[in-house]
């Protein structure tokens, strides 16, 4: 800017500087805000958050304000509608619907975000590892990827707690080993697409100029994987992560409702839909509202994963 120039305050709109020379001045534009820029007008990925939000803030803190104990029996109104006593009515022995659909939201977000977390990390360290170093560690990374993909899930995961049940619940306790059962399960047989996506981002990424310097510089093969090539792939390694929650409470469902997840005292979303089907007839509330957490949960999750996955896209128009 030349000496004595002088800036306008009174004519700044919002975000510019209004120069006399006639420049105009945008504040400098990141990333990240270009992505939220892009995610907040897609609509239904704003929805998504907010009913997400709603229903975490639910599991979390309402069996705090609803003080109703989920195991209390009231055999008097059993499988009885909504009412006052029980907005959401009562099961087959007479428990509260709403007290237990709330400490179930805690159980299914719970398996959700950990065996997410897992997948994406062993996903994120095989594909990161044979993006980078490729030849035959890529080889064999990706044939084990191929090997697991092979598998029929269902069955192994069936076949998994089976056989290790038992033991993990003597080690652990009835709860909390077959949560660790159900969610290490899940993790460790979903980890090969995040895999696939890191691989290829990688083996672009590293034929980058940065990359090339910071191999001149001699920086570590490490840090140069997880410091500077690991962050230019995090918007792929998000979308797949919001994707996973979904895909993680949709499993432990099935594996509940086949009567193969939680004891019956503990009452996940799909253990609720496992008690209430043979009552589907005559008490068809005991189905719909575990049915509809999980599909109103997984719907929004879905959509906010839309959402950002076009807005991290550096294609998309702002």
């Amino acid at each position: 800017m030349a000496k004595g120039t002088l800036i306008d305050s009174s004519a700044i709109p919002s975000g510019r500087v209004s120069v006399s020379g006639g420049e105009a001045l945008n504040p400098p534009r990141t990333l990240w805000g270009d992505a939220w820029r892009r995610f907040r007008r897609h609509k239904l990925a704003i929805a998504g958050v907010a009913v997400l939000i709603f229903f975490v803030l639910a599991a979390l803190f309402g069996p705090l304000i609803y003080r109703v104990n989920r195991d209390a029996m009231d055999v008097l109104s059993s499988m009885s509608g909504s009412s006052v006593q029980h907005p959401m009515g009562t099961d087959d022995l007479g428990r509260d619907m709403l007290a237990r659909v709330l400490f179930g939201g805690r159980v299914s977000l719970a398996v959700g975000t950990i065996a997410m977390l897992i997948l994406i990390g062993v996903g994120t360290f095989v594909g990161a590892v044979a993006g980078f170093f490729g030849g035959l560690t890529d080889n064999l990374l990706m044939r084990l990827t191929d090997m697991f993909l092979a598998l029929p899930q269902l069955p192994l995961l069936l076949l998994s707690i089976f056989l290790f049940r038992d033991s993990l619940r003597a080690l652990f306790g009835p709860e909390l080993g077959i949560f660790l059962l159900i969610v290490c399960v899940i993790g460790l047989l979903n980890w090969m697409g995040t895999a696939r996506v890191v691989r290829a981002s990688f083996l672009s990424l590293k034929q980058k100029e940065f990359v090339e310097a910071a191999t001149c510089l001699g920086i570590s093969r490490g840090a140069i994987m997880f410091r500077h090539i690991l962050p230019n792939v995090l918007s792929p390694i998000i979308v797949a992560a919001t994707l996973a929650v979904g895909e993680a409470i949709i499993t432990e469902s099935v594996l509940s409702f086949l009567g193969l997840g939680f004891p019956p005292d503990t009452p996940t979303w799909g253990r609720l839909l496992y008690d209430g089907q043979n009552f589907l007839e005559i008490a068809p509330h005991m189905v719909l509202w575990p049915g509809l957490m999980i599909f109103l949960t997984v719907l929004s999750i879905n959509y906010m994963g839309d959402g950002l996955r076009d807005a991290l896209d550096p294609r998309s128009r702002l």
